[in-house]
Formats: C-alpha cells, sequence, structure tokens
C-alpha cells in the first residue's frame, strides 16, 4: 500500500481512528495510530492527526505511506507557572521529555513555545515525573534546582496526590494492586515478578460499569514506569486502549475492545510547593478526544 483512498458513505459515519482500522484490518489500532500521528493521513486532502474527528457521507480519506514524517504537534495548557514551578496539562500524544537524541514536540518543547508565545523569556526546566506519551493530563517541571531537589524528595516520600481516571476492560472491583516491577520479566516486556525488583502500589476503585467496561479511579502510591497499565492488564483488566501490557490477556481468548487512545487520564495533581509551603491541587477536565473514544461505552461526563 502506497497511496490508498476512500470516500466516507452514508452509514461509514465514525470516528476516523475507527474508520480506517474497519478498511484495514490487516493494521493494527497501534499502526493506525502511528500513521495518524506521523501525517499520513489526509481528510479532504488536508492532513489530519485527530483519531477521534468524526466522519460525514463524502468526505475524502487517504492515506500516503510515503508521506514525510512529522514530529507530534499540539499545544499544552499551562495551569500554573511560578518561578520554581510549572503544571501543564499534556494532550495525549505528546511525549512528556525526548525519548532519543533529536525528538521534537515534546511537552517540554511545546511549554517553551507557549512562553515564547506570551512574550516570556524560556528557562531552563528540570523534569520530576513523568506521564506516558499516550496519556493525557497533569504533569510537573521544575524550575529551579531547589524545587527538582524538594518536588523529588515528596515524591520518593509518597506526599504528592495523584489521581488518574481510567476505562478498563471487563467488571473491575475495588482492590489494592501490589507487585515488584522488573524491566524485564523474561519476553522483553516490563511487568511483575517474584525474583525482586522495585515495588508499585496502586488503588482502583470503580466508579462507573459500562458496556464491557468500568470507569475506574486510579490513585498511584509509587510512580513506576506503566504502572497502571502494568498492575490492570495483569489483574486481567487491560486498560481500553492498549496495544502493549495485553499479550497475556490475548493469549487467554480476551478480545480488546476498539479505541482510537489509550482511555488513560491524570486527573488530578496535589503538592507542597517546594519554597512555599502552600498545598496546590490541580485537576485536569476530561479531554474531547478521552469523551468521544469513552462514550462508545455508554461513558458520560
Amino acid at each position: 500500500m502506497n497511496v490508498s483512498a476512500w470516500t466516507v458513505q452514508s452509514g461509514e459515519q465514525d470516528a476516523l481512528a475507527a474508520f480506517l482500522r474497519r478498511k484495514l484490518p490487516d493494521r493494527s489500532w497501534g499502526d493506525v495510530k502511528k500513521m495518524l500521528a506521523t501525517g499520513k493521513v489526509r481528510v479532504g486532502g488536508e492532513p489530519e492527526e485527530n483519531a477521534g474527528r468524526r466522519l460525514v457521507p463524502g468526505d475524502t480519506v487517504e492515506i500516503d505511506v510515503h508521506a514525510r514524517r512529522r514530529s507530534a504537534r499540539g499545544e499544552v495548557t499551562i495551569v500554573h507557572d511560578d518561578t520554581h514551578v510549572v503544571v501543564i496539562d499534556k494532550p495525549a500524544g505528546i511525549m512528556s521529555v525526548p525519548f532519543e537524541r533529536g525528538d521534537r514536540g515534546t511537552a517540554i518543547d511545546l511549554v517553551r513555545e507557549a512562553w515564547r508565545r506570551q512574550g516570556v523569556r524560556p528557562a531552563p526546566l528540570f523534569v520530576v515525573h513523568r506521564i506516558d506519551k499516550d496519556t493525557s493530563g497533569l504533569l510537573m517541571f521544575a524550575r529551579t534546582r531547589r524545587a527538582e531537589a524538594a518536588l523529588q524528595a515528596l515524591l520518593r516520600a509518597h506526599d504528592v496526590d495523584r489521581t488518574y481516571l481510567c476505562i478498563a476492560q471487563g467488571d473491575v472491583r475495588e482492590q489494592v494492586i501490589e507487585s515488584d516491577f522488573v524491566p524485564d520479566r523474561g519476553d522483553g516486556l516490563r511487568g511483575s515478578s517474584d525474583r525482586g525488583g522495585k515495588r508499585a502500589v496502586t488503588r482502583v476503585r470503580p466508579l462507573l460499569r459500562l458496556s464491557g467496561c468500568t470507569s475506574c479511579e486510579v490513585r498511584l502510591e509509587t510512580g513506576r514506569t506503566h504502572q497502571i497499565r502494568i498492575h490492570l492488564a495483569e489483574a486481567g483488566h487491560p486498560l481500553v486502549g492498549e496495544t502493549v501490557y495485553i499479550r497475556d490477556w490475548l493469549r487467554g481468548g480476551g478480545v480488546p475492545l476498539p479505541s482510537p487512545r489509550l482511555l488513560l487520564h491524570a486527573a488530578t495533581l496535589g503538592f507542597v510547593h517546594p519554597v512555599t509551603n502552600e498545598r496546590l491541587v490541580f485537576s485536569s477536565p476530561v479531554p474531547p478526544d478521552f469523551g468521544s473514544a469513552a462514550s462508545a461505552f455508554g461513558w458520560r461526563r
């Protein structure tokens, strides 16, 4: 496939990612999301990256696999900014920090772009914690070494409140999931092991039973890489939209629910300011692409 094109017919109105997945049954949801993120999909002749865009009859959809790769683009919302701490609301599809040399369009880059638009001189940003590229929501950076050290100490002491909203497959019960994480459990995947590792604790509270899935509030006591995704997958409830930590569940006969994005959102963030000692609490509403995908299962705001 070099260039493929379709015209949306009556009865095919759907989100763009779901339309592409139906037209390309040999491609995974991850493949479709990658094509969207790298500028290979056009609607009406214009590049389109929004997986949740609603199509209407007569729309033309094209895929050009040789289209020039583009870095993910977008904007972050700065919800708090002082001389020591910045808190942002990150869209899904944006990396928190560069993963490889030359990565562009990360949350750090977008904060600096926002500063430039505001006429603010860009300043150093120090990484305190991260959220996954495919996760939306609240993320903080330090602007000074003093704040960096203090915030990292709060995280180590589990004194930062972090609440996530997610939608997980199946009928999820209230539970506390504890295990030791290793970077490779033996098959190339990060996960839990009885051979040691770093302790991970996740508290899960179901909010609403949906069609084939459950919306949940999740609180982190520890902040291991991909912790929520791994723990819920290992508990038999992978997140809707999960494409990595799903191997065991698929082997057991699980059937993934379709979603154009990972349904995980960092909804609240609370901590004591590292300099003023003021208690700060921030919240982020569910973004439109999350709401659009979740509404297919009966979720409502």
